[in-house]
Parts: C-alpha cells; structure tokens; sequence
C-alpha cells in the first residue's frame, strides 16, 4: 500500500484549488436547482470492480510485451488493486478469474480485507486449457460434441461457484469461446441446443441468492461464428435459464457503431440487464481503457442507468475489464475508474424533466441538447471532492507516481519473459 502521509502531502497541495474550484462548481449548478453535495455523495457510493487479471500486462494475438514488477499471482494481483482503491476510493472489489487466482479461500478472504477489499463476480475459463486438464476445449466447451467434455465445463463452473461461495460473491459470470472457424464446421442449431442444456445444469448449483452472467461477443476466438454472438441470442438465454439469469454487456463485444445505449435500454426494459464490462474501442474487442475512445457513449449508457434508477430488481453489476498492452496497468484501471465515475456524474446533472418534455413534443434539438449540457459540465471537482472525503487521493495517478510503487514491487517481483502472445 501507498504510505498515507506520501498521499495527505498529495492533497494539501491541492485542496485550496480543489476547494475554489468545487464551490464554483456548485455556484454554478446551484442556479440550475441541483445541489452539487447530493450529487458527490451520490458519486462517492458508487463503485466498479477490477478485474484480477486488469493489473497484469496485456497482448495481443501476437505478442506480448511485460511491463515492470507484473504480479506473479493472486496476492501480488490483490496488492495492486489495494493500491487503486486507494488512491481512487472507487473500486471496493475484485472479479477473480478461476482458475488462475485459485488459492485457499480463506487466505484469499484474509488478504483482502487486510487491503480493505471484497469480491465482486466470479469468472470460469473454459475458452483455453489448462495444464492436467483431462479433456481439450479446442473445439468447444459447453457446446462441444463430445459430452464429457462438456460435463467436465459444467464441472468447472460448479467449481467456480462453490469458490465463490467462500468468498462471498454472489454471481457467476460465463464467457465461451465457442464457435466455429468454417461455414459447415458446426450445426449451428444443434449447437446452440447443448449450450442452453450444460448452462442449465449451471443455472441448478446456483445458491439461492446468487445470479448467473452470460456474456455475448461477436467474435474471437471463432471468426465464422460464435455461440453467443450478440445481446439478441444472449437474451434469449436469459430468458431460458430463468429469473436469476441476466445478460452481462461489455462495450467491446459489439460490431463499430453499434447503438449500444438502445442495447441497455432494451434489456433493462425487459429486466434482463446483469451488469457491464467497461472498456473502449475503435474497431472491434480492443479492450481500450474506458473513455479512451468515446466517453460520450459511456455518457450514453449511464444516461440509460441513471434513468432506470429505482426500478424494481434493478442492480447491475459493474466491473472494468481491459488489456494494457503499452500502459501501466494501474495507472490506466485508475484513469478508467474516474471515467465511469466521471460518466455516472455526468448523468445524474440530465434535466430528466425537460428531458421528458422535450421528447414528448418532438423537440429533438433541445432533447440532444439537454443531454449535451449535461456531458459538457466539467465534473471532476465532484470526483476529486469525493475522493478527498473517502481518504483518497485529489489526483490519483499524480499520487501514484510519486509513491514509486512500481519501482518497488519490481525490485521484489522477478522480471516475466516476453516470449508468446495472448491477454493475461
């Protein structure tokens, strides 16, 4: 952990400036009948997961480069993420990736609290295999032809959930690779059909008060098709498995110019909306940092949440999920922390009522514009306010690299070969 003392110097530099700024701010919204410490508090309660394998270097397909003091485990993967909850006070809990950061639960559990952590959704990983792996998922897992090969999938996310269920979580989240590379490789009905059958063996070992995450892309690793291909098809599993099944959206796994707003929208319509994967991208599954691209459809997209706020059984799970190919991995998970906090402020600024009244006069000028007025508000006195009164840092990254961690961990972790490709 960073040293407390190394962040208070941090901030009293800063919070004169910060101070001036919020107040201005709040002049400022102040005459628009919004009071800026409602909407701080609101934004200081509102939290994103990382994901354990967020903090490593990422790849591409073809190469990988690491970077500095990469962790060698779970533990070294929980440190980091102590440090960005820290700094950002925005980021309680951790997703884990089973079974790469499978350890004993209760060291797990012990280890996190001592960073002031908890655990948000689970993760299987059927998409490769792992070393002693009996049967290969080559060509398929859940779908697979072969159905010891799919009961020894099912068996994994059982697993998963049973690991879970020591650390507290209380969700399950399943991506596949699943697919096929050649027209004609696959009955493409018959294998949907073995899916819906494993992932309903799945949906049984549910604990009570746990909900099940399947989560659609377009493609990658399967370049002709993919089981679960777009929120259409994921819906329609949703709507199979059962009440306590949702759709989990990450904002990569679209094709461009998707309107992945009216995408949310739908699902939270039809109470099918799980929770999100945040990231950005410009020409398919980048996994860029969040906002890096295209903060205003982020802005978008929390419009669609800030809206649905309220609704019966309505509590998305929110998690950042990107590779950090040319990046410190913590630096960009703090950045893309602040971006979706700084995109639920914004949306919490709409004019809801004008808004509405707009829309049912058919003003589209005024209607755009009303969201626009909002995007366009400066709001990282807001952020940084709430920061502040959570103990963590006014500028995060600037706290950050002044603390040199990253030249002190990389003096205790041994350096990684840069040989093979692949996200971590």
């Amino acid at each position: 952990m960073i040293d407390s003392d190394l962040i208070a110097a941090q901030n009293a530099a800063r919070a004169e400036a910060l101070k001036f700024d919020y107040e201005a701010l709040g002049t400022q919204l102040a005459r628009r009948g919004v009071d800026i410490d409602t909407i701080k508090s609101k934004v200081g309660s509102y939290g994103v997961a990382v994901p354990s394998w967020g903090v490593g270097t990422g790849g591409t397909r073809f190469a990988r480069f690491p970077g500095d003091g990469e962790p060698r485990g779970i533990f070294d993967k929980l440190d980091d993420c102590g440090v960005i909850h820290q700094l950002t006070a925005a980021t309680p809990t951790v997703s884990l990736h089973i079974p790469w950061d499978k350890e004993d639960p209760a060291a797990l559990l012990e280890k996190a609290a001592s960073l002031g952590l908890g655990f948000d959704a689970m993760n299987s990983n059927t998409f490769q295999d792992q070393p002693g792996q009996t049967l290969s998922y080559k060509y398929g897992s859940l779908s697979h032809t072969d159905p010891a090969v799919r009961a020894q999938a099912i068996e994994h996310n059982l697993d998963c959930i049973e690991i879970g269920s020591k650390l507290g979580s209380k969700a399950l989240t399943v991506w596949i690779g699943d697919g096929s590379n050649f027209p004609g490789q696959t009955d493409l009905t018959a294998q949907f059909e073995r899916y819906l059958s494993a992932m309903q063996e799945i949906y049984k070992g549910l604990p009570g008060d746990w909900r099940l995450f399947s989560e659609h892309k377009m493609f990658e690793p399967a370049f002709y098709s993919t089981v679960v291909q777009d929120w259409g098809t994921n819906y329609l599993i949703a709507r199979e498995l059962g009440e306590r099944a949702f759709c989990l959206v990450d904002l990569g796994h679209h094709a461009p110019n998707t309107n992945i707003e009216m995408i949310v929208a739908r699902l939270i319509q039809f109470g099918k909306l799980g929770g999100f994967h945040f990231n950005d991208s410009k020409y398919g599954d980048d996994d860029l940092d969040t906002g890096s691209i295209d903060p205003f459809r982020l802005f978008l997209v929390f419009n669609e949440l800030v809206a649905a706020e309220g609704k019966e059984g309505f509590a998305p799970a929110h998690m950042l999920d990107q590779s950090h190919n040319v990046t410190d991995p913590i630096e960009s998970l703090i950045s893309s922390a602040n971006e979706v906090r700084r995109a639920y402020a914004q949306a919490l600024l709409v004019d809801r009522a004008s808004l509405k009244g707009f829309q049912e006069e058919n003003d589209a000028l005024m209607a755009a514009a009303t969201l626009k007025a909002a995007y366009r508000l400066d709001v990282e006195p807001i952020l940084a306010m709430a920061r502040l009164e959570a103990g963590g840092a006014i500028d995060p990254v600037a706290a950050y690299r002044a603390s040199n961690y990253r030249a002190k961990v990389s003096a205790e972790r041994p350096a990684v070969s840069g040989a093979g490709g692949g996200i971590v």
